[in-house]
């Protein structure tokens, strides 16, 4: 057989042979290849004339755009004058210190009394009376101020220098390991002993575990024979060190330990034994 050519449409003509070529099958299928064509050239078309129109008006709308700019540039910059650069200075302003005057009533000083003669006596030296104080706007004081308290005038306050006190020296804080007399429990380390086993109270958790051993404690003696500071030294087990510390924190105030015949701080170690029996 030989090759059809279907887009030339000599295929419908071999289909419909001895056929009744007058039914509008026939000729709607003799007419497909020229509506194919027809279509595509027109999608073609209608594809290159959209593609076109949406070109030119970009290109329109870029140039457009340019131009405004352009011309805003140039008339800003044309149109605004040149900037200089200025230095603004803030103004100094002078502070005057506030003036401050004390204002003291005029006194005379107050001399103490000396026996002597009459002839003796001056007259402003003579002893004033009660009626005389009341009606001086004079007031009687340690030093001589003449003023003119009713002149409204201004006198400046004299000050009389007061002996200070001597400070008192700055209490020792340093914590001392050995001085000339350590610190010592009431009654020395024979009532130290027994304090301890007499208070100590061998935890139930030890004693079931069989934990024993010497728990040492070490604490500061302050000058008035507090104990502060209380720290485990070397541990045995946490509920002993719990045990030995409570102890040590109840102690009863210790005989403080002294320096140069001063009491001072001092750190003291204590061994805490538990024992099972």
């Amino acid at each position: 057989m030989s090759k059809i050519d279907l887009v030339a449409g000599d295929w419908v003509d071999l289909v419909f042979e001895g056929k009744n070529q007058a039914y509008g099958a026939y000729k709607l299928r003799k007419d497909t290849t020229k509506r194919n064509i027809i279509a595509m050239l027109s999608i073609l078309a209608a594809a290159v004339l959209v593609f076109s129109i949406v070109a030119i008006k970009s290109v329109i709308e870029a140039n457009r755009g340019k131009v405004d700019a352009t011309q805003v540039t140039e008339l800003s910059a044309l149109n605004q004058p040149k900037k200089q650069a200025e230095v603004k200075q803030k103004p100094k302003v002078n502070v005057e210190p506030e003036k401050v005057v004390e204002r003291v009533k005029s006194s005379v000083k107050f001399t103490a009394p000396v026996i002597k003669r009459d002839d003796q006596v001056k007259p402003e030296d003579e002893i004033k009376t009660q009626e005389e104080i009341m009606s001086t706007k004079t007031a009687i004081g340690a030093l001589d101020v003449k003023g003119n308290d009713d002149a409204a005038g201004e006198v400046l306050k004299i000050k009389e220098a007061v002996a200070q006190p001597e400070p008192k020296p700055e209490v020792e804080t340093k914590i001392f390991e050995v001085v000339e007399q350590m610190p010592s429990f009431p009654g020395g380390d024979a009532a130290l002993m027994k304090y301890l086993q007499e208070n100590v109270k061998y935890p139930v958790v030890a004693q079931e575990n069989g934990v024993q051993g010497r728990v040492v404690i070490s604490f500061v003696v302050e000058r008035d024979g507090s104990i502060t500071d209380v720290k485990v030294a070397r541990s045995v087990d946490p509920s002993l060190d719990r045990e030995a510390q409570r102890v040590v924190k109840s102690m009863p105030n210790w005989i403080p330990g002294k320096q140069n015949g001063s009491a001072v701080r001092v750190k003291y170690n204590v061994p805490v034994s538990f024992r099972l029996q």
